[in-house]
């Protein structure tokens, strides 16, 4: 266990919400029911992702309800469930961060138990597995798979790697950048900045959906293999992607030398006539195709030096329409809810 107590750490939870009108109030009401018992300073932080319906109304009026601790964040435009965390993760002030859906299917019940495995297991985040899980038969399916998949080709061994579930240290996971549609893959990238050693997971209940149907639906399950293919290569060649565009060069520059090699010998030792055979013309489009990986990957260092010498950007624009929360308070043991 940590030399610090739980109650030593503040709490931002984060929750993405797009089009879920009907959600907002039992779901703050459930935010503070589950966070009754935790005994340090917390704060909510709703993400609004350009809701058309009255999502956002929905969450101002449960800010004056409660207190400033609820803050609300409204995106210009649906940006999607990953840039909603990202904003949300910006905006977070605690030591510690939980993240969750706004469907009321995940338990805010369970996160004080989650911080508690958190620390007394010496973790920078805890996954949340949903093994009784509440959804349709088909999506379970695919989800399953692409859990495989992701571990396979990944390393990182969890079971549930969709669950938005998850608690982590403030200090790691604002390490990590979240673009397209890559919160799925949280605990990969998360390895990328810490042991996998420290990456854990934990059992959680799962409700079904009461209101509505998911808003970021089964299709982005199917773009799971092209999103895997961009975390391999930004994990393991971020910093140089020259090695991976050149040694694919270099391999087929090796072939395509050898091909035409063997093609020099026989014109000058055997005499053979060398000028239409289909081995001289693929020796030398695979010469020509090394060279275009070998120049790709010198541009790839390029751009890969002046991405880390810069800014990082952002993937949303907040709305001016929502006054700026980043100095409200803390929802602080003994208030009222």
């Amino acid at each position: 266990m940590s030399e610090k107590k739980l109650s030593d750490y503040s709490l931002s939870i984060v929750i993405p919400m797009y089009h879920e009108e009907e959600s907002v109030a039992p779901l703050l009401a459930r935010v503070h029911e589950g966070l009754a018992a935790y005994l340090g300073p917390w704060e909510l932080i709703c993400v609004d992702d350009g809701s058309n319906d009255a999502t956002v109304e929905k969450l101002l009026e449960g800010a004056g309800q409660y207190g400033s601790h609820v803050r609300v964040i409204r995106l210009q435009r649906n940006y999607g469930q990953t840039a909603a965390m990202q904003a949300g993760i910006d905006a977070a002030r605690g030591d510690l961060i939980a993240t969750l859906d706004g469907d009321l299917q995940n338990d805010p019940g369970d996160i004080p138990r989650m911080l508690e495995e958190l620390l007394d297991r010496d973790l920078d985040l805890l996954q949340g597995w949903r093994r009784k899980r509440h959804d349709e038969p088909v999506r379970k399916f695919f989800s399953r798979q692409a859990n495989r998949l992701i571990a396979k080709a990944t390393g990182v061994n969890l079971h549930d790697y969709g669950c938005s579930l998850k608690v982590y240290r403030a200090s790691i996971i604002k390490q990590v950048r979240l673009f397209g549609e890559m919160h799925r893959f949280i605990p990969v990238w998360v390895a990328g900045v810490t042991s996998p050693r420290r990456i854990g997971e934990t059992v959680v209940s799962h409700k079904p959906r009461e209101f509505g149907s998911s808003k970021y639906g089964l299709s982005r399950t199917f773009r799971v293999i092209q999103d895997l293919l961009s975390v391999f290569f930004f994990l393991n060649f971020r910093a140089r992607p020259g090695h991976f565009f050149g040694s694919i060069g270099l391999l087929f520059g090796a072939i395509g030398g050898l091909m035409l090699t063997y093609l020099t010998l026989i014109k000058v030792f055997f005499g053979e006539d060398i000028g239409n055979r289909p081995l001289l013309f693929l020796g030398v489009l695979l010469i020509v195709v090394s060279i275009q990986f070998m120049t790709t990957g010198v541009l790839a260092e390029l751009m890969a030096r002046t991405y880390f010498e810069s800014n990082q950007g952002r993937a949303y624009i907040l709305a001016k329409d929502i006054p700026d929360s980043s100095g409200a308070g803390w929802h602080k043991p003994g208030t009222a809810s």
